[in-house]
């Protein structure tokens, strides 16, 4: 028994015409390995510029265990400085991770050492540009981006290990009701199907990052990512051109967010069993249908 996972296609580089009719059209992943070899990032960005520019700024930081029913979804476990928490990652294992961190709000002139792949699409969030920091051992949970945009991530200083899923398994994956994350009982790398049968035969995509590649995740994508080094990622997110999937974000973000956050403020711990049973009976019925 086992997830059904292929390999992400990997190519040095790509022609808009190419990427447009073989992975953004038919929203499938990619690696791009090449993207960033224009990009003074590749060789500027390391622990020691980033600790010059920013190593005095006290950041949240967030570890592998499960999600408090009684608080948000992202509450931070510790805080540390910037500077302090790059040392940490490079000294040792730690599960301690940093979540969705816009850097470039405090230093804006790092936007110069990216460039944008507009001639590969459009509808970038040019404002909101994401970093990711993580310790080797850090987990990030397996989920999908709540406000539903395509993602270019690009992996600095080290290895990432990353499982991915096209929505339509949502259901197999345990997705919890009203959220974008599954349930937190099982590990992707290692599940136990016997006690989570639904995931047998799910399918999926298997890629390990090294520096400077760039994997680009259609809207939608589940993924769930450990570090194999302390390393760093950054996250350039685009919106889908279609209006029905614009109008399916904006969903999205009212139901799996504002929404999800009243109830459970509303009900605690009470609405966070009631959905994991929820989540294993969709689970359930999925697998006997025998569909995704």
């Amino acid at each position: 028994m086992s997830f059904i996972l292929k390999p992400v296609d990997i190519v040095e580089s790509i022609t808009p015409e190419d990427f447009k009719k073989n992975y953004l059209k038919t929203k499938r992943p990619l690696v791009i390995r090449g993207l960033t070899k224009d990009w003074p990032a590749r060789e500027k960005w390391t622990t020691e510029y980033l600790k010059e520019i920013g190593g005095e700024l006290e950041v949240p930081l967030y570890d592998n265990s499960k999600a408090d029913p009684s608080k948000p979804i992202n509450a931070a476990t510790a805080h540390m400085k910037f500077g302090d928490y790059l040392d940490l990652i490079k000294r040792e294992p730690t599960e301690l991770r940093i979540f969705f961190f816009n850097l470039f709000k405090k230093v804006p002139s790092l936007i110069n050492d990216v460039k944008i792949p507009k001639d590969l699409m459009g509808g970038f969030i040019e404002s909101m540009p994401a970093m990711f920091f993580g310790g080797s051992n850090s987990v990030t949970f397996l989920h999908y981006d709540i406000d539903l945009p395509h993602i270019f991530h690009t992996h600095f200083g080290g290895r990432k290990h990353i499982v991915l899923f096209d929505n339509k398994w949502k259901d197999r994956l345990y997705c919890l009701p009203n959220a974008t994350y599954a349930l937190e009982d099982y590990d992707v790398a290692n599940p136990d199907f016997e006690k989570f049968p639904a995931l047998n035969g799910v399918e999926g995509y298997e890629v390990f990052l090294e520096h400077g590649d760039t994997l680009f995740m259609p809207t939608g994508m589940w993924h769930w990512m450990k570090y194999l080094d302390g390393s760093f990622s950054l996250s350039l997110r685009a919106w889908d051109q279609s209006i029905t999937r614009k109008v399916a974000s904006v969903w999205s973000l009212f139901t799996h967010g504002a929404i999800d956050s009243l109830i459970k403020m509303t009900f605690k711990e009470k609405y966070a069993h009631w959905r994991e049973k929820k989540a294993v009976k969709i689970a359930e019925r999925a697998l006997a249908k025998g569909r995704p």
